[in-house]
């Protein structure tokens, strides 16, 4: 993770006397692109260089002050003064205030450490806090070396936490034991800090014990810092609320035209994006687009970057020739600037867009000319063969389809270990058109070596319960039931932690299982999946919603496999209830369930009930079998569900 900005580091001399709240809008911004979220821990360095340069002249000046008191013939006298004998306390003194000088004179990590060291000999460790919080900002930002990072953050935590009282550079401190940690891929740990820096803010906030100009800065960095530890976490939904929670402090504090916060308006965009909440990233990624247009004007590379997004979101809106027209907008705009890498990348997706738009041909034809503009072995070779076996698949031209799939798995094998995330997200997408060629195997071998490259990948959380569920949904389609119930379970518990119980993704997960166990003959077991499927999809996507219509269906057909005949009846009535709200829509779907619900009743009359439950079974209390498979790749919205 890129740390936020290299621009501060060289403008520590000029800005020592600055006040903290007069950082935010000009250092607290991010020089990161979009998808690598900055950690802010490097512009706190400015505030805390501010209070160390404050400490020390002070120091500097109640010396001179007790100097001249004590031998005024050195200041007023025009004679050859005589050297004065100073006390130990004094030598001891001007020590101290000759090493603090030179540790702010300091100007790299080498400089500081050095520094510091000489310190050590003189200073009792309480007296090092602001100094070590100093040193630990500045080898987060630069991010080489983490573990001394973490020693110095500690050591600033404990000289600073000694008395226990919230103060500002505990909770700065707080911060970049979070910060380390997240880099160390401790998330537990640096969620856990984290946590208790936004509580002290709050706390300080609450009791006035320091200005909310001063708490800001920091309170975005914690903010922003939460947000990329639940993403790393797989917590996406939760992430969103403290990003969220950052733009609102830069909104309080930035220009309402700054450039700076167009670019958070971007960042959050594609938050959302990443969790394919496509409605909700528009509008800031229109934000971003109105400021940057205003401010920079239509031929700059940020507007190049905002429309590149929101091609991405009109895209998952299904609005194709919105997209394509962002698309070729921000084309322009990257040619103009000579920036061939990324002008390839938008040239590959424009192909995909009119791969959605139907125009195969021409699709094919872009590709061509770009696969030329590629190196042998590149990725982006790769991502152009993958494209045009797209478009051919479309085309039901299947062995031509294959044969560029292959060649884009021929380089993606000598690409794992150097880019495994990017080459697992690869696999997952031609596992997909595999499958559309009832190529099942290889479709399923594809997302096992996804997973196997994204066990290793901590951050990677919910890709892996995606592609976990992938393989469930495919073994169940081949007949391989009892292999892919441990996958779906798997999926289902990383799903919750990923997205939260009440996700839709996790509703379909939760409706192939109940599919398995009644294939399995174990319909109280199905029925128990489908319940909790069926209360997934009402809050998350309506009762009346087709897919969880189904999946009260599917309730109904689990309670008529155990002979519970009367359950079976009162939520085939309620599927019936359902599709009659769809209207003449629904007329076909409406008189099936009406048929089964005669053949229900026909059965009910001739069997009895006795002994059969005629009251729904409870929803599972536990968590289901435990993990046992590895990570990748987004649930769609669109996931197709085993019993449709």
């Amino acid at each position: 993770m890129r740390k936020a900005s290299n621009l501060l580091i060289s403008g520590f001399n000029r800005q020592r006397f600055r006040g903290i709240s007069s950082l935010l809008t000009r250092d607290y911004v991010s020089v990161n692109s979009p998808s690598s979220p900055p950690s802010y821990s490097s512009s706190l360095l400015h505030s805390i260089d501010r209070r160390i340069q404050s400490c020390a002249k002070t120091r500097v000046s109640i010396l001179k002050i007790f100097q001249f008191q004590t031998n005024p013939s050195r200041n007023l006298s025009t004679l050859v003064e005589k050297p004065t004998q100073l006390s130990s306390r004094q030598r001891k003194l001007r020590e101290k205030s000759d090493l603090e000088e030179a540790f702010e004179s300091a100007n790299t990590s080498e400089e500081m450490l050095e520094a510091f060291k000489d310190m050590e000999a003189c200073f009792e460790e309480r007296e090092l806090g602001l100094a070590s919080l100093k040193i630990g900002l500045k080898l987060d930002q630069e991010g080489e070396d983490p573990e001394k990072a973490l020693s110095f953050a500690e050591k600033a935590l404990r000289a600073l936490d000694q008395d226990g009282k919230p103060s500002l550079l505990v909770a700065m401190a707080l911060q970049l034991m979070g910060s380390v940690n997240y880099s160390l891929k401790r998330f537990s740990d640096s969620l856990g800090y984290l946590n208790r820096a936004n509580r002290l803010l709050g706390r300080l906030k609450e009791e006035r014990a320091a200005s909310v100009e001063d708490i800001r800065p920091v309170l975005h960095a914690v903010q922003l810092e939460l947000g990329n530890v639940k993403t790393a976490m797989g917590r996406r939904e939760e992430a969103l609320e403290n990003l969220k929670k950052a733009l609102e402090i830069k909104e309080m504090t930035l220009e309402k035209d700054s450039k700076e916060l167009g670019v958070a308006y971007r960042d959050l965009a594609e938050a959302y994006v990443s969790v394919l909440n496509f409605k909700e990233a528009l509008p800031f990624g229109l934000k971003a687009l109105e400021i940057h247009v205003k401010e920079l004007g239509h031929n700059s590379v940020e507007v190049a970057h905002d429309r590149r997004i929101l091609g991405v979101i009109y895209t998952g809106m299904e609005e194709h020739a919105k997209a394509l027209e962002q698309n070729e907008l921000s084309q322009k705009v990257l040619k103009n600037w000579g920036l061939s890498s990324d002008l390839l990348r938008a040239e590959i997706d424009a192909a995909n867009m009119q791969i959605a738009l139907g125009k195969y041909d021409e699709a094919v034809n872009t590709l061509k000319g770009i696969a030329q503009k590629t190196d042998k072995d590149s990725e982006n070779r790769a991502l152009v063969f993958i494209s045009m076996g797209k478009a051919l698949c479309n085309q039901e031209k299947f062995a031509d389809s294959k044969r560029c799939l292959e060649i884009a798995c021929g380089i993606l094998d000598k690409k794992e270990t150097v880019s495994p995330i990017e080459v697992a997200e690869a696999y997952s997408e031609i596992s997909m058109l595999y499958e559309t060629m009832n190529e099942f195997e290889i479709a399923i071998s594809l997302l096992k070596r996804a997973l196997a490259l994204l066990a290793k990948q901590p951050q990677e959380q919910h890709s892996e319960g995606s592609v976990s569920a992938r393989i469930g949904w495919l073994l169940l389609l081949t007949g391989e039931v009892p292999q892919a119930i441990p996958y779906l379970e798997s999926a289902a518990e990383i799903m919750k932690e990923s997205f939260g119980s009440k996700h839709f993704g996790v509703g379909y997960i939760y409706n192939n299982l109940g599919a398995a166990y009644l294939e399995l003959d174990r319909p109280q077991s199905a029925a128990q999946m489908f319940a909790v499927a069926k209360d997934i999809m009402d809050v998350s996507l309506g009762p009346h919603h087709v897919d969880s219509i189904e999946a009260c269906q599917n309730l109904s057909k689990a309670y008529s496999a155990m002979g519970s005949y009367p359950l079976a009846i009162e939520f085939q009535q309620r599927v019936i209830d359902a599709w009659e709200g769809h209207g003449p829509s629904a007329e076909v779907e409406l008189r099936e369930a009406r048929e089964v619900l005669e053949e229900l009743k026909t059965k009910a009359r001739g069997r009895s009930t006795n002994l059969l439950p005629t009251k729904a079974l409870p929803l599972p209390q536990h968590g289901l079998a435990s993990r046992n498979v590895q990570p990748n790749v987004p649930l769609n919205h669109n996931s197709d569900s085993l019993t449709r």
